[in-house]
């Protein structure tokens, strides 16, 4: 007979991988902040301050494949460490040319641009390990809290960042760099491997490598499907994000009412992944997938009609609390069934998709509050959403969604 599976907060190794990405993510969200405010200080250009962000999104578009690729050929911990090591050191070039005044715009981008790519590499190798460390029946309670580590990290980073920098320029990114020598401890002291043994002797030729998840995530109806749709409600959420913030500002709201409002949202995304355990258990795929979307189309059109920022704050709330919901569901799913061999290249394929849509939503919704100002653009972003609603209920792969339950029953005792 098997021995019972200890509770997730028992197992060592996962206890270790969440508390270092845990303190990893957090100083990420502060210097994130900082970046910003950095490039707004040496320039005082808007313009410059827009490229920085866009320069350090770029390798969410250009690296997902080949980093999906050196995720699944080599050791998984190490790739994590040698992201945290050399994110940590190109930081810490941009302090020291802080601290002897001879800091350039060319410099912050170059940095930004390097962290970015490593933290690619990161993400996708730190998201194929979670299989690796705990029991398949805790895999929904493991990526939720995963899922509460990321929101609750933004939710405390943002305002931090900001007040850090109001003690120094330098002093957020020295506290990101704390904060990935932190990872690179924990990192280290987890004993279970993030991978399977693997047949190096067959290693399929690198170019194939790139495309192989790709092409197997594409053969899967439910997460092409899905895939898909989480393109498009990344690109609502990213438009409807700028649109919340200039709609607050146009009625009046100060700084500090706005960093509440966002707050708001926050607390809904953390709240969310609090009770997405219990809804991986009790609801099937294709109720949250369909469920999600609806309920989303039910909240959109409150953003036109509502005046008040924290209001506002309200209603992105509770589509924030959605979220975690879909997220938890669909990546346990298929983090179930994907090869081992392939979850690298599978998670960059799909990340490459979603990830892509985001810069995409900025620039739509950035456009159309310029056109047609924020009532006209929630409208508008309000039939989009009525398109993705519509499109989970005549798919039928949605339709015909598998159980994930089934996928995470505990194996027969012997």
């Amino acid at each position: 007979m098997s021995p019972p599976v200890p509770p997730l907060y028992r197992n060592r190794d996962f206890v270790l991988l969440w508390a270092g990405s845990a303190v990893s993510i957090l100083g990420s969200n502060v210097s994130n902040v900082a970046y910003p405010l950095l490039v707004l200080a040496l320039t005082g250009s808007a313009t410059d301050a827009g490229l920085a962000g866009f320069v350090s999104l770029l390798p969410q578009l250009l690296f997902q494949l080949p980093a999906g690729a050196l995720v699944d050929r080599f050791d998984r911990k190490r790739m994590m460490i040698y992201c945290d090591i050399l994110c940590a050191l190109v930081l810490s070039t941009l302090v020291a040319a802080l601290l002897f005044g001879r800091l350039t715009l060319p410099h912050i981008l170059v940095v930004g641009f390097l962290e970015g790519t490593f933290a690619v590499c990161y993400r996708l190798a730190a998201a194929a390990a979670v299989p690796n460390v705990v029991d398949a029946s805790q895999l929904s309670l493991a990526l939720a809290r995963n899922e509460a580590r990321r929101r609750g990290a933004a939710m405390l980073g943002k305002p931090l960042g900001g007040i850090l920098f109001g003690f120094g320029r330098a002093v957020p990114f020295v506290f990101d760099i704390v904060s990935y020598a932190i990872s690179v401890l924990t990192l280290g002291l987890i004993r279970k491997d993030f991978q399977v043994q693997r047949d190096t002797a067959s290693r399929r030729p690198r170019a194939a490598e790139f495309t192989e998840g790709a092409v197997w995530l594409w053969r899967q109806p439910f997460l092409r499907a899905t895939t898909l749709l989480i393109a498009g409600s990344n690109l609502l959420f990213q438009g409807l994000f700028l649109t919340v913030i200039v709609s607050a500002n146009n009625h009046g709201a100060s700084p500090a009412t706005v960093g509440f409002m966002l707050g708001i949202i926050a607390v809904g995304g953390v709240l969310g992944s609090l009770v997405a355990p219990a809804a991986a258990r009790r609801l099937s795929l294709k109720t949250v997938v369909i469920g999600a979307n609806w309920v989303w189309l039910l909240l959109v059109p409150l953003l036109a009609v509502v005046d008040e920022p924290l209001l506002l704050g309200a209603v992105f709330g509770a589509m924030a609390f959605v979220g975690p919901l879909w997220n938890v569901g669909t990546s346990a799913y298929q983090l179930a069934v994907t090869p081992d061999h392939l979850q690298g290249r599978v998670l960059a394929a799909a990340g490459m998709i979603a990830f892509g849509a985001v810069p995409l939503g900025s620039l739509i919704g950035g456009f159309l509050l310029g056109w047609v100002g924020a009532t006209t653009t929630v409208w508008l972003f309000t039939l989009w959403m009525a398109v993705l609603a519509l499109a989970t209920v005549i798919s039928p792969s949605v339709r015909s969604a598998p159980d994930l339950a089934e996928l995470e029953a505990p194996a027969p005792a012997k």
